[in-house]
Parts: structure tokens; sequence; C-alpha cells
């Protein structure tokens, strides 16, 4: 028992793959890819304990290469080198299969270094990424590959593999039981890793006493065991999406999850962030007063701090959520900067204008700027546009009943 239980039950075939149908199963493309035996450069992608590397050994070995096997986080320049000069050589004479893990740790010019190899054929890539590809690997070498997107794995799969390794283990330990219910409890903390999963069964199995795992020895171990975060990677991002798109989508259960989540992170100040932009661009005028009451719970959840600031903040979530919604003011803001964007501007109308001395040419002395305050319903008709696009609208009025009544209010007083 020297190895690490993930590596004893690691599978042979890639039907023993725990999850991963979507790219596995039948008739998917990559299984028929390496069922024929002809393995283009492929990128694999998605968390931790999801089969990558295991799915990458198990195609090396049926490749009829020579295999390299680097990670990014040590590898050198050196070491890619070193595989490069060797090519030639009678055992390379098939050509190379190098498994590079954690390419996104390699920087430009160590990518750069492969591609000659990769292109001609004489070096075959697989590699394997926890971060989203399109961000962090080269463009040159991402387009020479196929990338293919591996995804947690649900608890009833991981349920199942554990009950594989706890035969496994009750025959290496001589007796292993676990009470009802306590394997899909390690399955559905285990955040979709595999091999988190594993471990902590094994964890559990040798502390077990009189030979049975108890629910209560699976909170002890597990429960702080399973969020996957990191503040530069995609799951931060992923989840302030997600916690942003449920507010908008109306979704209060959801966006308290997402809440939770990123809070037990320690990421307080971006939520209040995505809370204050979606007060302002998504419920917008349709509920004008959710913007400063927003930045006021965000305020009393700076003072509080944690675990307190969970109080005003979920009061936010939840109000963003329930409120009625209107992005009138971000889209007609959107349309005002793509014309600025686009040289659409001109001088400011004369009458406009901060007060300045008539010089002799101009023929109107004067702004003649009319105050609308003096005139009835505080309105006079004027034009406030550049006289190149004098006539352009940016802001419709939404279907709610706030702008609603503004509409109705501005055709009154304009005698429309």
């Amino acid at each position: 028992m020297t190895a690490p239980l993930a590596d004893r039950m690691r599978p042979e075939t890639l039907d023993d793959v725990v999850g991963q149908r979507h790219i596995l199963g039948k008739d998917r493309v990559l299984r028929k890819i390496v069922e024929r035996g002809t393995i283009p450069n492929l990128i694999f992608y998605g968390p931790p304990g999801v089969g990558k590397t295991t799915v990458a050994r198990i195609i090396s070995e049926h490749a009829g290469k020579k295999l390299y096997h680097l990670n990014g986080t040590s590898a050198s320049t050196a070491d890619l080198r070193s595989i490069v000069d060797g090519l030639g050589g009678l055992d390379s004479l098939g050509g190379v299969l190098l498994y590079l893990d954690e390419i996104q740790y390699l920087n430009k010019k160590q990518q750069q270094s492969l591609l000659e190899f990769i292109e001609d054929g004489s070096i075959t890539l697989i590699a394997s990424t926890t971060e989203n590809p399109y961000f962090y690997i080269y463009k040159a070498v991402l387009s020479r590959c196929t990338v293919f997107e591996f995804r947690s794995v649900e608890a009833a799969e991981i349920e199942r593999a554990l009950e594989r390794a706890r035969q496994l283990l009750d025959k290496e330990l001589g007796g292993l039981e676990a009470e009802p219910g306590v394997l899909g409890e390690i399955a559905s903390l285990s955040g979709g890793d595999v091999r988190r999963a594993l471990g902590n069964l094994e964890m559990l199995a040798l502390a077990a006493s009189g030979g049975v795992i108890t629910r209560e020895s699976v909170g002890e171990v597990a429960a702080k065991n399973v969020l996957h975060h990191d503040r530069d990677s995609d799951d931060h991002y992923d989840l302030l999406s997600a916690f942003h798109k449920s507010m908008r989508g109306s979704d209060e259960n959801a966006a308290l999850h997402y809440l939770a989540r990123l809070l037990e992170a320690g990421e307080m100040l971006a939520v209040i962030r995505r809370l204050l932009a979606c007060a302002c661009e998504d419920i917008g005028l349709a509920y004008p007063q959710a913007i400063p009451i927003v930045k006021a719970c965000t305020d009393i959840a700076l003072q509080l701090g944690m675990p307190e600031a969970q109080l005003p903040l979920s009061d936010a979530a939840v109000l963003l959520c329930t409120s009625p919604k209107s992005n009138s003011a971000c889209e007609a803001m959107a349309a005002a900067m793509a014309d600025v964007q686009a040289g659409c501007t001109g001088p400011v109308p004369r009458h406009l204008q901060n007060v300045h001395m008539d010089g002799a040419e101009v023929k109107v002395k004067g702004q003649s700027y009319l105050y609308p305050h003096n005139f009835p319903n505080h309105y006079v008709k004027q034009q406030y546009l550049p006289d190149n696009i004098r006539s352009r609208v940016y802001y419709q009025f939404g279907e709610n009943k706030t702008e609603q009544a503004a509409r109705q209010y501005r055709e009154k007083i304009r005698g429309e």
C-alpha cells in the first residue's frame, strides 16, 4: 500500500475511466481516435482529478511511440531541448509522444520551441491543463491541437468508484465496511474530483475504528476539503459570472449558492463589485432605489466584516434577484459610446457652450440658451446634440412600470 489509492485504482482502459462519457462513450470522437491508433496533437482541459492524466496514459500505452512525460510546473527549456535533440535516434524512429502535464505553466518561448516538431509530426503532443487553454496556451500551439474538455464527475459515478475502492481496501486491510450512505456522502463532498474522493476514502479507512467508516468521521475529513478556488483561475471568474447571471436571471436560490461559495473562498470584495454592477446594469431604471440600497448593504458588509457581512450581502443579492429588470440605460450608454468611439461627435452647439465673449467673426451674438425653468413644466424644446447627430436616439424606455411612467411624463411635457 505504498502508492496512493488513486494510483492503485488507476484505470487500465477507457471503459474503466470514471465519468467523461461525453468524450469517451461509444462512437464519441476521442474514443474513435484512440481506437484507431493514429493520435493527433491533443489538449485535455478540465478541473483536477477528473481523468486527464489517466486518459493520456492509456493513449500513450497504445501509441507505439517513445513516451516522454514532463510537468509544466518543473520542466525547463533544457528538458524540452533534450527531447528535441533525441529525435532521429533508433528508439524514436516511430516518433515521440510527449505528455505535458500543466502546460499552462510553460512560458511562450518554451511552448514555441515545440512548434516545428509538432508540425512535422516528429513529436505528438498530449497536453493537459486545469486552465482555459484559449487564455493560457500560445495560439500557434493551440491551432495545431484538438481540445477536449473534461468535466467534473457526477457524485453517483464517483460513488460507484468508491465502492470498488472499498472492496480493494477490504482485502488489503483485512476488513473494511462503511455505514449506509457514507460513500455517497464522500462522493458528494468531493466537488466532482475522483482523486480527492479516493484520497478521503483511504484516509478514513486507515483511521476507521473497528474497520467501519462512520458518517461522523466523514465530516471531520471531507467537509472543508471540497472547494476548488484560486483567485487567478477559471473557477474564480466562473463563480463570479454565475453569481451575476443568476441575479440577472432572477434566481435567488442560485445567487445565494454562488454567493456562499464566493464568501467561503474569501471573495467579499469581488462579490461587492458584482452586486453594485448588477444594480446599475440589470435593475437600473426599473427600480432606481436598488442602487443606493445595495450601496448601503455593501458599506455595512465592509464595516461588519465576515462572517456577519453575509447578512447585508444576502439581503442585497435577494433584492436584486426579486427586483424588476431593465438594461435600458446600459444599452443607451453602449450606443452613445459606440458613436463616440467611431468619431461621430461634432462641436457642442453654441447655445450650450460655456459663456464666452463673442468675437467679431460671430454673426449671431449671445448664446441664445433657453433656460427650461422659465417655461411651463420646466421644459422648452431646443437642440442639445451636435448638428451632425442631432436626431440620434440612444435611450429606449423599458417596459417596466417606472420607465413607462417616465415615458408618459415625457410625452406630456412635450405635448406629444
